[in-house]
This record gives structure tokens, sequence and C-alpha cells, in this order.
């Protein structure tokens, strides 16, 4: 009887309690052995990383998003310093849409079940969502120096916080509000410093990237929340929103008149336009993919910190490779964007993080040491 109500046993079944009430946000999930708590299952392409650590799952699909989001973005303002492209933003999105499409048709046809499990209305919004952010955004670096252009995504932090709130009816710590006006704050400071030594932006670039970022901060909330409601696969949510946003686009550029003149400019370099799309299309489906896979696994909140900060580094590799102006306000401007992130990684690690910390402090007899019952660390 002493041993039934011993502290121990009370701890093991307090969370033999906690984890026997909590079912598994996603439909598709494993079943562990009793006493194992469920795992959400996470497939990426042909491979399966439902066995990997939470931990590793997160390094693999961070380390892939920066591969294939750098190789994007290079691809992205070579194709924009063709002499004469800077109009054909939009026409350039039209055709990374089809190619997202038939991306899109060819995963399709490799899988068994064919269904669209989510509904046709929830597509109209998300391909919506989709030609708004990815149309502006491409539309936008024709008007402003890249790397502001990225600075200004960078900040739909503070969007997803609110889409989070709005959408989803997510309650975010004083943390995670922090973290993410430190980055914002400290991407902006990029703006200003490269407004200083290379102004070449204007209003109607910085309404076009404004819209995109709303949009942006929309879109992951939406993603989250539709994947995670109906169980659908990243292919399909892939197929139907770049397949429904081509109509879109398709349409918007017949009626103003934009088709033809983009067409007849591409004819002209097919090399420059069509052969960078195809790597700049590839590289940006595959990305696009795994960030779903990272939203789906864990929340558009870490999904946009990871790309924030892939956007960090794409700004570094741009005035690698294409010759700007320095100054050092970016450095100091990047240490606000560590602070920023250093605040999101304790955030999400915090009871781990503070045992570790209390710990360090009692071996050194900073505190005294306490007898209570340290919180379960659920990365």
């Amino acid at each position: 009887m002493a041993q039934l109500f011993s502290p121990a046993s009370l701890r093991q079944n307090a969370t033999f309690s906690i984890k026997s009430t909590v079912t598994p946000i996603s439909s598709t999930s494993i079943k562990m052995p009793e006493g194992k708590e469920t795992k959400e299952v996470v497939q990426l392409w042909c491979f399966d990383l439902t066995n990997l650590s939470r931990t590793w799952q997160f390094i693999i699909l961070t380390a892939l998003t920066f591969a294939f989001y750098l190789v994007y973005g290079y691809m992205q303002e070579l194709i924009f310093k063709l002499e004469g492209f800077k109009p054909f933003g939009w026409y350039l999105t039209l055709v990374q849409f089809a190619y997202y499409t038939g991306f899109g048709i060819a995963e399709l046809n490799l899988k068994v079940d064919k269904s669209r499990k989510i509904p046709l209305r929830m597509y109209l919004l998300l391909a919506f969502l989709t030609v708004a952010t990815m149309g502006l955004s491409n539309t936008s670096v024709g008007y402003l120096n890249y790397p502001t252009q990225v600075i200004f995504k960078c900040c739909k932090l503070i969007p997803v916080l609110i889409g989070g709130i709005l959408i989803q009816g997510k309650r975010f710590s004083w943390i995670d509000i922090t973290a993410c006006f430190c980055m914002s704050i400290g991407l902006i400071l990029f703006t200003l410093a490269d407004s200083a030594v290379s102004p070449n932006f204007n209003t109607y670039g910085i309404t076009l990237i404004s819209l995109a970022l709303c949009a942006d901060g929309a879109i992951g909330n939406v993603q989250e929340k539709t994947l995670k409601q109906y169980g659908a696969s990243n292919g399909e949510m892939v197929l139907y929103s770049y397949g429904i946003g081509f109509i879109y686009i398709f349409v918007g550029l017949i009626v103003s008149g934009s088709l033809l003149p983009a067409f007849y400019f591409c004819q002209q370099y097919p090399i420059e336009t069509y052969g960078y799309a195809v790597v700049f299309s590839v590289t940006g489906y595959l990305g696009l993919y795994i960030v779903l896979t990272t939203v789906k696994c864990f929340g558009a909140l870490i999904a946009v910190t990871v790309t924030t900060c892939r956007k960090a580094v794409t700004i570094v590799l741009s005035f690698m490779f294409f010759a700007k102006p320095f100054t050092f306000q970016y450095l100091w401007s990047g240490l606000v964007v560590l602070l920023g992130i250093y605040l999101n990684l304790y955030s999400k690690n915090k009871a781990s993080w503070d045992a570790k910390i209390l710990h360090f402090l009692q071996k050194y007899g900073v505190v005294t040491k306490k007898k209570t019952l340290l919180p379960e660390n659920i990365v």
C-alpha cells in the first residue's frame, strides 16, 4: 500500500493518465505498444521518418528546406537580372504554377488512393492565397532589390501569429511574440541599411510585397488547419492549389492583355527564361513539399521560423553572388535576428531548458535544491 501511493508511483500514474488522454491531431498515426505514446506518421516521398526522433525529423526537414530554397532564391534573382524581364513577374508565376501542377499530377498517379479529401471550396480559397503570395512576391522582385524583397517577406512572422490567433484560435506566449518581433525588426533593419547604400525600390514594389506578406501570413495557418482537419496528403494540396491557381493567373493575364507580350519576350530568350524556370520550379516544388511537411508535423510558427532563417542566409548569398554594397549595419541587425531565433528556440524547449538551467544553478549553489515535480518535456 505504501508503494502504491509513493511519490514515484503517483508521478508514474499521472504521466500515464496524461498520455492516455492525448490523441494525435493527424488522422494518420501508428499505434505503439501499451505504455508508449502514439507516433504521427512522417512520410517524405519514399522515405519514412516516423521512427526518427522529433529532433532528427526537424534537422532533416530544416536542412532540405535550406538546400532547395537557396537554389530557388538564386535562380529567381538570376531570372530577373535579364534585361527587360521585370514587368513579367506574373508570367513567371504562371509558368511556375504549370510546372507545379504537372509535378502534382505525376505524384498523384503514383499513389493508390487518388481521391480528393479536401472540399473544393477550401481549395478555391487556398489557390487564391497561393496566387497572391507567390504572384505578388515574384512581381515585386522587378521593383525592389532582391535582399529588400526577402527582408519584407521575413516579417510574415507577425501575420502568422495574428493568423494563428484569428484562424485557429491559438494562444502564443510572450516569448513567441517577442521572438517574432525581434526577428522581424532585425530583418527590417537590413532594409534600412540596403536603402542607405543602394536604394532601388518604389512605392508600388512595397505595396506588392506587403500584400504578399499578408497572404503569406494567412496561408500557413489555413494549410495547417486544413491538412489536419481532412488528413490530406501534401501532394493533393499542391496539385489542387496550384492547378486552380494556374487558372486564376491565366484568366487574369488574358483579361489584362499581358499574356502575349510576355510569351513573345520569353521566346527570344528561351534558356534565360524557360530554362532557368525549370530549375526554379523544381527546387521550389521540392522545397514547398518539405515546408508543407514541416507545417503538418511542427505547426505554422515553426515552419515560418525555419523559412525566415533561410531567407537570412539567402540575403548573405545574394551579396556574395551578385555584387552589392556592404555596410556594418547588416551585422548588428543580424544580432537582433539571432536574439529572436534564440527566444523562439527557448519557447519551444522551455521545460527542458529550464530544468537544465535549474540543475546548473543548483550545482554551483546559486539556488537551493527544492523537492518539486519538474514538468514533462514534450518536444
